[in-house]
């Protein structure tokens, strides 16, 4: 009689335990039928144990994977080993509403999950534990920070003034381009562009009217671009566009539309009226270029004839004159 009551208490711990314990439990047999479903999973769903009570589960959630989760289920049943859901690799098992007031931005509560065998006196499993645990803070607090630390990243590799590429990360994607083109031998053009005459647009109107002429030109210039166009600021009034796929006679075709655009554009300053124009050096990839510094140099020397001859204009490396 002892012995009874005894095992008498300890089932009711155990039951209490399994309805005050922050976590969701649900049993299921091998039908797929709820046998125990705990206060987490009726606080939750707002199903309280006698509604779901021998009702399949997919019938209660029709938002739940029935294939999906029949067949992580069925590792548990077959192989009698857990089976494991990670919120990254399935946000949550049952929609539920997130509730905690720390990470309240999430719209829904993020979970892990596992799937337990439960192992009778006979030794067969006729029925699975799963277990649903609350990962809304940590999954928000990683988001987050994977979040500003992406946001970290782009600032890294972002101009402040024009909000185009730095030049450091801007050559980085020209050493790849190189790199593409030496074992695909394809063809790519290289731009290299600045604003005439800049050193007199600071001495009249003041580094921020400079600052003003560099923000418009590169507004210009995104506007202009390709989707698959590479542009950076490579220093002061200096541009720098990668062009993949793209021949220097269409390379050409491009400076001189924008340069057209550039020559029609008045910047306003305090009321100032501002002009400018600019020039540019273009240079086609080449198996003579032996690393993405040479096809750079050629660029910017095809930019230094341009300035040379007259300024607003644009100029292309000659190859052929590598041969004489």
């Amino acid at each position: 009689m002892a012995t009874e009551n005894t095992d008498f208490k300890e089932l009711h711990w155990l039951m209490d335990m399994l309805q005050t314990i922050d976590v969701g439990m649900v049993v299921l047999d091998r039908d797929f039928k709820i046998q125990v479903w705990n206060a987490f999973m009726e606080n939750h769903s707002g199903l309280n144990p006698v509604e779901t009570k021998d009702k399949v589960i997919f019938e209660l959630f029709d938002d739940l994977d029935e294939a999906w989760f029949r067949q992580k289920a069925e590792s548990a049943f077959q192989l009698k080993s857990r089976a494991f859901i990670t919120w990254e690799l399935r946000p949550y098992l049952f929609k539920f509403k997130n509730y905690r007031p720390i990470t309240g931005t999430a719209e829904f509560m993020y979970q892990n999950v596992t799937i337990s065998p439960l192992i009778s006196v006979d030794g067969s499993i006729n029925h699975v534990c799963v277990t649903i645990y609350d990962v809304t803070d940590i999954a928000s607090n990683k988001q987050a920070l994977e979040q500003t630390n992406q946001t970290l990243k782009i600032l890294s590799r972002t101009d402040r003034l024009t909000s185009l590429n730095n030049r450091a990360y801007w050559e980085e994607c020209l050493k790849h381009e190189s790199s593409r083109l030496q074992r695909y031998g394809k063809k790519s053009a290289l731009i290299m562009f600045d604003i005439d005459h800049f050193k007199q647009v600071n001495d009249s109107y003041g580094h921020q009217g400079g600052d003003e002429v560099i923000r418009e030109v590169s507004n210009e210039l995104t506007k202009s671009l390709r989707k698959t166009d590479i542009a950076g600021r490579y220093g002061g009034e200096e541009f720098a566009i990668i062009m993949p796929e793209t021949l220097a006679k269409h390379a050409l075709i491009y400076c001189e539309r924008l340069r057209k655009t550039i020559e029609d554009t008045v910047v306003i300053v305090d009321e100032a009226e501002i002009k400018i124009t600019i020039s540019f050096g273009i240079c086609e990839s080449s198996d003579s270029h032996a690393d993405y510094q040479s096809w750079l140099e050629r660029a910017d020397q095809a930019l230094y004839q341009a300035k040379e001859n007259g300024r607003n204009q644009s100029r292309v490396f000659d190859l052929s004159s590598l041969d004489t």
